[in-house]
Formats: structure tokens, sequence, C-alpha cells
């Protein structure tokens, strides 16, 4: 038995005024209590109880020990209680991780409805496109694009994020709307590199196989707004995120090209750095992710 039981023991038996109640209160024998207490005098070297027929009394030294004793096993249980409590309840800082673009444009919304949610809970937002190491910079939680590689963290599928063709219509008068995946080898193609970085563009129409189509422009960029502004300024097509196109296309800026051929999907996942005694409030965000990328959810995102 540590020292702090000893002490919570000591305590306890001072209380109770007897072995045999403090023996059950621990759910152990008065044999084992009386060598424990006995270790304890003998380690400190003075006599802490007197010991009579009526139970026992604290010496004068046994009454400062228990002074004392009785704060320490008083400030612990505080300090359990505050860590319990976090488990069960979401509160205090959660941090939270994603890429630029898809935190920008989904993760703020999403963060905001949740903060009013949970109104003991503080966010901290932070965003980069480069590999996050996830207890090396502190994240609670993050969001993640695409296929996971083995690890030791903790996951959740949240859904999928698809992809889609665009083009503005100013362009698409000019050059020439596309009927067939072959046809994207005579436009100019804005590649996103972080994802397209091989210039071949993937797509596959209903019970056809997918078809590998090589592509070049004169633009590509690992950023998804400097793609999404180049489509908006006419110089070709863009395969974008649909979360990032949205907009774009209900105002008319920009129209899907090939609509009936897919992009490959990217899974969206939420990691954190284990999967055993999760804390509350991230186990309460991943809770209120779900769902939320089901169907078009670009559509419904909350509006900042």
């Amino acid at each position: 038995m540590d020292r702090l039981q000893v002490m919570e023991m000591f305590v306890r038996l001072v209380e109770l005024g007897s072995f045999s109640r403090a023996a059950s209160e621990f759910r152990t024998t008065q044999p084992t209590i009386t060598k424990h207490i006995a270790a304890l005098e003998a380690r400190l070297k003075v006599r802490l109880l007197n010991r009579n027929t009526r139970g026992v009394s604290p010496t004068e030294a046994g009454a400062v020990y228990y002074d004392k004793c009785k704060a320490l096993v008083r400030d612990a249980q505080e300090a359990d209680s505050a860590v319990r409590s976090g488990q069960e309840h979401a509160q205090g800082l959660l941090r939270i991780g994603s890429s630029v673009a898809f935190g920008r444009r989904v993760v703020v919304p999403l963060a905001l409805e949740f903060l009013s949610r949970h109104p003991q809970v503080r966010v901290d937002l932070s965003f980069e496109d480069r590999y996050t190491d996830l207890v090396g910079q502190g994240i609670d939680v993050a969001l993640r694009l695409g296929k996971l590689a083995d690890s030791t963290l903790g996951a959740r599928f949240l859904g999928v994020n698809p992809w889609v063709l665009v083009a503005s219509p100013e362009y698409l008068h000019l050059k020439g709307v596309p009927t067939e995946p072959e046809h994207l080898q005579d436009h100019a193609a804005l590649i996103y590199s972080s994802v397209q970085g091989n210039d071949v563009w993937l797509l596959r129409s209903a019970g056809r196989e997918t078809q590998a189509v090589p592509v070049s422009g004169s633009l590509r960029s690992n950023n998804l707004s400097a793609v999404l502004a180049a489509a908006r300024g006419h110089l070709g097509i863009a395969a974008l995120p649909w979360y990032v196109a949205e907009r774009s296309l209900r105002r008319g800026d920009l129209r899907q090209v090939l609509e009936g051929y897919e992009l490959p999907e990217q899974e969206i996942h939420a990691v954190y750095p284990s999967p055993k005694l999760v804390p509350a409030k991230v186990q309460a965000f991943i809770g209120f992710l779900d769902g939320h990328f089901a169907g078009r959810w670009w559509e419904q995102l909350p509006r900042t």
C-alpha cells in the first residue's frame, strides 16, 4: 500500500475511532489495518495513536499528523474528482487540427456551432496542410482527408469528401464544353498538386471502369483557394472538392463539367492521440460531428 493510502487509512481511523470500523470501510481485516499503522509509526519513529478497550484516539503527535494528512488526502481527492469530471463532462480547452481549406470552410462553422452547445469548452483551431504530429503538437482531435496510415491513433470514420470538375461559363463558351473524359486533354487543367500531383485525373461513370486522363495546363498549386480563383478567372477546368466549389456553383460563377462522371472521393476521419480513455471533450466533439458528413453535407454547413 502506498504512502497516500496509508495516510487516508490513518485519517479515517482517527475519525472513526475504531480499528474494526476502519477495516469494514476499507474492506479489509482488522489485523491488516493494525499492521499498516504499526509500520507507519515505525517509519516515523513516533506513537500516533492511544489504544484502549474503548477504541483509539490520536496522541499529540498523532493529532498534528492527522491535520496534515487530512489536508493532503482532501487535495488528492479533489484532484481525482477534477480529472473524473473532465472525463465525464465536456469542458476545458479542445485543440482541433485540420488542413487549411477544409479547416477554414468546414471546421470553423462546425466548431462555432459546437461551442454554442458546450459553453464549458474552449477551442483552439490549428490549420496546416503538412502532416501534423498530434502528440507532439498537443492536438486533441484532427480531421483528416484520405486513407489513414496504420498507426496507434484513435480514429472515427465520418463520411466522404467528393470532388467535382468545374469551369467558368466564360471559359466554356470560349473553349467549348467537354462531353467525354478524353476531351479534357484539349483543355487547360487547373491542377491541385497535393492530390492530382501526377497530372492524371481519374473519372468513372456508372457501370464503367475508371478512366485515367492525362491533363496539363498553365497553373498548378497546393492551395485550393488559388485553384478556385483561377477557375473563376476563366483560366481552365479545375477538379475541386464540392465544399470548395459549392458557393461558386450556386451563384453561377462556375458550372459543373462532365456531370455524368465522378472523381475519386476522399474519406473523412476524426483522429485523436489514443483510442483508450478518450477525454469527454473529444468524445463530445466527435459525437457532434457524426451525421454532419452524410448526403450532400457541404450544402448543409452552418454559415459563418
